[in-house]
């Protein structure tokens, strides 16, 4: 991190629950704009997003980073429960945290996303009239259909089997159900157990932070009913970037192409060579530096 930025651990009160994260200042007295930003699905923000962020205060930009209630160092129960509505309102008033203090140019807000919060900051744009400029990352767009494609029919019975005792358990008082995340043995039965999201996650949360390698059963089905990708012609005015990869069957290139397809102008696409994790640190350059220049020109 550059001697000019700061970074200082924050916190602010999102429905009832604390949550936690940093807040960098580039050099100057501001007041600055800012970009709010927080991870995809069940990551913390000490999995790369400190390297974005540091990148953006480097570049001007005051950055606030946070972890989503339930996760990570922020508070909250059920823990390691992915509930993208509730995400979604912690990005929200992430916003209002950041508008309350005195650096911050209440008028220059952008947000920023990336996988499952690339989807999240699409909602966020749409519906949210401070944002002023979105970059969405990776994004997931349609969970239902990424669903159907990660699971096969066999797969998704039994899951369904799980959720439904699941539902049962937790009516009648009992623990959530978890189910683990990223695993190289299929008996774990894990989300993801293509190599390259084992390897990322797994190395990612070495650096850092309060990562857990599972999420509730009941997650399992917010994702398969979240379609952020139904919110993206309603995105204009406000200008937005999709940064996307060649080859992404985390949050499939298709989908994603598609999706920008019927966003609204103001908008620009921005492809790297790849899968689903590269824009985090073999092509960070181009993810960082893309997001700083469309940052630049509508902040």
């Amino acid at each position: 991190m550059s001697k000019s930025v700061s970074r200082d651990d924050i916190s602010f009160n999102s429905e009832g629950d604390t949550v936690r994260g940093w807040l960098y200042r580039p050099a100057g007295q501001g007041p600055h704009p800012v970009i709010v930003m927080a991870h995809g699905f069940a990551a913390v923000k000490e999995m790369h997003l400190d390297s974005f962020a540091s990148a953006f205060a480097g570049a001007g930009f005051a950055v606030l980073v946070f972890d989503y209630r339930r996760f990570g160092a922020s508070g909250g129960l059920p823990r390691q429960e992915i509930h993208p509505e509730s995400q979604i309102e912690d990005y929200r008033n992430a916003i209002t945290y950041a508008t309350s203090l005195d650096s911050i140019d209440a008028e220059r807000i952008g947000i920023w996303g990336t996988s499952y919060s690339g989807g999240h900051v699409l909602v966020v744009a749409a519906t949210d009239p401070r944002v002023a400029c979105v970059v969405s990352q990776v994004p997931t767009i349609s969970g239902n259909a990424v669903t159907k494609r990660r699971f096969d029919r066999a797969a998704l019975s039994a899951i369904v089997v799980d959720q439904n005792a699941d539902r049962l358990a937790r009516m009648q008082g009992a623990e959530p159900q978890v189910k683990t995340l990223v695993s190289h043995d299929k008996a774990d039965r894990p989300m993801y157990a293509q190599r390259e999201a084992v390897e990322w996650y797994l190395s990612s949360a070495a650096r850092g932070g309060a990562f857990a390698n599972h999420v509730t059963l009941r997650s399992l089905e917010y994702a398969c009913a979240y379609e952020p990708g139904a919110y993206v012609s309603f995105i204009a005015p406000c200008p937005l970037l999709m940064i996307v990869t060649t080859e992404d069957v985390v949050t499939p290139t298709d989908l994603a192409l598609e999706a920008y397809e019927r966003a609204q102008d103001p908008k620009s696409l921005h492809m790297i060579e790849g899968g689903h994790f590269q824009p985090y640190v073999a092509e960070f350059a181009s993810a960082s530096g893309a997001a700083i220049d469309w940052f630049k020109a509508h902040l």
